[in-house]
């Protein structure tokens, strides 16, 4: 692992994002800002910040072995910023917000819908004060329809959203039934769909010079990242299934057992499949009439992937890859999360990192997927300490004394 020091200037290094959100898809969403040049400012309660805080362990611990108060998954979420602890219930806290908001470009938030509109903290109040604010609000269901006032969860949305219905194992099967991504996956998207909406709002503000509010909602992108599952249905009008690891549309396109395990066969077109049924010893496959091409082999899947099994179990999976790479026949192996750290094109990517820690010295964290020519993503700043960041934040930006934050420290609006 290595420093990556910023060689060039970012992309949005002349954009200002005031993160008011907590958890994972907003965060998400100013990490992605943050890692492409933005400056966030990171806005926590005073004695508890950002929930994920407390969500270990493991937790980021000093080189002694003792924890530091930051959790593994908020450091996953949380890079490229700096926090600021202000207690915006109270009204000298949510003046200083609002003075801060005046000075951004984006403001991203996710709290319930209408939940900042009783601190002044809504669209409508910052907007007035600040029109060329970009202000996003991520909620589980959007800003308006029956569920606007529920709390979203990503478990709850990939129930909702029908995701879980087409994810795991058949019914009839052993391990049978709907179950989620191991990942908050629903939260990740919309942290994506934010980022995205943020950039192209920052974009129309340079024909318009207004800013304007994004209403994301997770059981929206939930739906629409349901993509070809989504199309199937209201083209067919036929409910997806749980299929396991099998595809819905091309076949075989799935996981086969080996004789040490398992791998993945993912043939997309009828030229790799015959690539495929030369390079295993069966050339006619590619010629019987019930595989020739996809939509025969959709039909008689269950003989093609049965005849299939018994063939692949006969090797290993590195003899196997090590074949099928030789003629283009796509297939990987079911790498567990070490496996994949220690894989020798993420490491040739760079995609472990590190960066100083002021309490732990050297982390690892996970680097940014993003790769500009000419505008590098940029690691600034480690995932900050609750409060780092009060002082200089609020004495750089709001011209405030010394004195002046004693004396909110000392009344409670500053942690």
């Amino acid at each position: 692992m290595s420093e990556r020091p910023a060689v060039q200037p970012g992309a949005l290094q002349h954009v200002k994002v005031l993160d008011l959100s907590r958890v994972l898809a907003g965060p998400w969403a100013a990490q992605t800002l943050g890692d492409l040049g933005a400056e966030v400012i990171k806005v926590e309660r005073p004695g508890t910040g950002d929930d994920t805080r407390a969500w270990g362990p493991p937790y980021v611990t000093d080189p002694q072995g003792q924890p530091t108060g930051e959790s593994a998954y908020y450091m996953c979420t949380n890079r490229n910023k700096q926090s600021v602890t202000v207690d915006f219930t109270r009204p000298e806290g949510q003046q200083i917000v609002r003075q801060l908001a005046a000075q951004c470009d984006v403001l991203i938030e996710n709290f319930k819908t209408g939940g900042l509109a009783q601190y002044g903290l809504d669209y409508a109040s910052l907007s007035a004060l600040n029109p060329r604010l970009v202000y996003c609000s991520v909620t589980g269901f959007g800003q308006d329809g029956p569920y606007a006032q529920r709390a979203g969860y990503d478990f709850l949305i990939q129930g909702m959203g029908g995701l879980m219905s087409v994810t795991g194992r058949s019914d009839g099967e052993p391990g049978g039934g709907p179950m989620k991504v191991g990942v908050a996956l629903t939260d990740i998207l919309t942290g994506l769909y934010a980022s995205t909406a943020i950039l192209a709002a920052l974009q129309a503000r340079e024909h318009t010079g207004r800013g304007q509010h994004i209403d994301l909602a997770l059981l929206d992108v939930g739906v629409a990242c349901l993509a070809n599952q989504g199309m199937n249905f209201l083209y067919g009008d036929k409910v997806p299934q749980r299929m396991g690891n099998a595809h819905p549309n091309t076949v075989p396109y799935q996981d086969f057992p080996t004789a040490d395990g398992h791998m993945i066969l993912a043939i997309g077109n009828d030229g790799q499949f015959a690539r495929f049924c030369h390079a295993i010893g069966e050339p006619g496959w590619a010629q019987d009439a019930r595989f020739t091409h996809n939509a025969v082999r959709l039909a008689n899947r269950a003989e093609l992937v049965e005849r299939i099994r018994a063939v692949t179990v006969m090797r290993t999976t590195r003899d196997w890859i090590s074949l099928l790479e030789q003629h283009a026949v796509p297939c990987g192996p079911i790498n567990t999360v070490r496996d994949v750290f220690e894989d020798p094109q993420v490491k040739a990517r760079g995609l472990q990192i590190a960066m100083q820690h002021p309490q732990a010295g050297e982390v690892p964290l996970v680097a940014s997927p993003i790769r500009l020519s000419d505008t590098p993503v940029s690691y600034r700043h480690t995932p900050p300490q609750l409060g780092q960041h009060t002082d200089e934040v609020l004495t750089r930006h709001l011209g405030l004394t010394a004195e002046a934050l004693q004396t909110f420290r000392d009344n409670g609006v500053l942690g």
